[in-house]
């Protein structure tokens, strides 16, 4: 028993961010082993946007963990705090969300998220339950607990302050509603990213002050970093894997990311245990197993659970068969260049030449190609971003510039 617990409890803490009382979730982890009691584990998600893409998805994977554990999740819907606006990290006052927007976008949710969560290990709740029975007595009371002061130590409330930008008396009730949601569902572990930090901790704070005989946990994860590997994933930028995405695009894409950049996919996206992670890692180091196969195992899961078991397969046959179409070889080495190198220079150091000189030569007798289109500029500089570098018909390398 004791190394589940242990084990458990190495798959809880992975990837994690930070962890605010990891002695709270070994207890309760321990009482599920040795008593079957279950616990409740919180995340908030205010319905601002309907579309989920695997960055959204990394809180959601660390959800479905907890339930492998005895979790029971609280996925908790912001019908009411959205129609404030979580003004976290935000510059100026958010629009409010209509009520029908904000169910529209539930909806939405429920349907994704169950991709990924067991439905039986959740509890999907709306605190216009409960916040819209605080009541004005409520509301003065909860705002007791807090200080102008403390509000103003958040980082974007104290900016906004020193700019003179407003601030609407509202969005300071956001985080001690978000921490009474705490106090009304008897939360156990509260979970969201590390912009949360400041809400997170209020949901301690009141659980206190209300006298509910416990202190949630605090569980942080880090943001994911979208395809280039540098920003985090958003649609605003185009570096995302929508979880609607179409299912050879989602395979497509996964397996654009860099080698380096697939470890931290595997590590906050996967179902794989540690342990399974650790010996494909070994394979790699040791030449034993080519990264581009464990990429594409990492494609058919993520494929797989969007699309339906079998999906991921039928999506990486239909790569194969267009790269096939195009003679470009499925296993291509990478490399990772500066951002601005020039092409002729390119070509040496990814070993398709010899020679800056020689790869001039290969340029101006159209014998070179990125992205499948021939190169006549031999003075190009390649700016961020991936190419297929092809030198002749077989000769192919592939670049990534960050």
């Amino acid at each position: 028993m004791e190394e589940q617990i242990k084990e458990a409890l190495a798959e809880i803490q992975r990837g994690t961010a930070e962890i605010i009382d990891i002695e709270r979730i070994e207890k309760l982890i321990r009482n599920y082993f040795e008593k079957g009691e279950n616990f409740y584990v919180k995340v908030g998600f205010d319905p601002t946007a309907p579309d989920l893409h695997l960055g959204h998805t990394v809180l959601i994977q660390k959800m479905a963990t907890f339930q492998k554990f005895g979790g029971i999740v609280q996925f908790l819907i912001g019908d009411f705090t959205a129609t404030i606006g979580d003004p976290t990290g935000k510059s100026e006052t958010r629009k409010v969300l209509s009520a029908e927007q904000v169910l529209e976008n539930a909806e939405t949710y429920k349907e994704q998220v169950f991709k990924i969560l067991d439905p039986e290990k959740t509890e999907v709740k709306f605190n216009s339950q409960w916040l819209n029975e605080l009541g004005t007595a409520g509301l003065i009371n909860l705002a007791s607990n807090l200080t102008v002061a403390r509000m103003l130590e958040r980082d974007d409330f104290s900016k906004r302050y020193a700019s003179n930008t407003p601030i609407a008396v509202s969005e300071f009730t956001y985080p001690l509603l978000q921490g009474y949601d705490s106090v009304a569902m008897n939360t156990d572990i509260e979970m969201g990213g590390t912009d949360q930090k400041f809400n997170l901790l209020m949901g301690r704070t009141l659980q206190k002050a209300y006298n509910c005989k416990k202190q949630q946990a605090v569980l942080m994860m880090p943001i994911l970093e979208g395809l280039d590997g540098i920003q985090k994933m958003s649609k605003s930028l185009g570096n995302y894997i929508g979880v609607t995405d179409e299912a050879n695009d989602m395979f497509g894409k996964v397996l654009s990311i860099s080698d380096e950049l697939m470890w931290r996919y595997f590590e906050l996206l996967s179902s794989k245990s540690l342990k399974e992670i650790e010996d494909f890692k070994d394979a790699v180091k040791n030449n034993t197993l080519h990264p581009k196969k464990v990429k594409e195992d990492l494609a058919i899961e993520i494929v797989d659970r969007y699309h339906g078991k079998g999906a991921g397969i039928k999506a990486k046959e239909e790569f194969e068969k267009v790269f096939a179409q195009k003679d470009i070889p499925t296993d291509i080495k990478e490399f990772e260049l500066e951002n601005g190198i020039w092409l002729c220079q390119a070509l040496v150091d990814t070993g398709l030449v010899k020679s800056t000189s020689q790869a001039r030569r290969d340029i101006k007798a159209n014998a070179v190609s990125l992205n499948q289109e021939k190169v006549q500029d031999e003075k190009l500089n390649l700016e961020v971003g991936e190419y297929i570098l092809q030198k002749g018909k077989k000769s192919f390398a592939k670049i990534i510039i960050k």
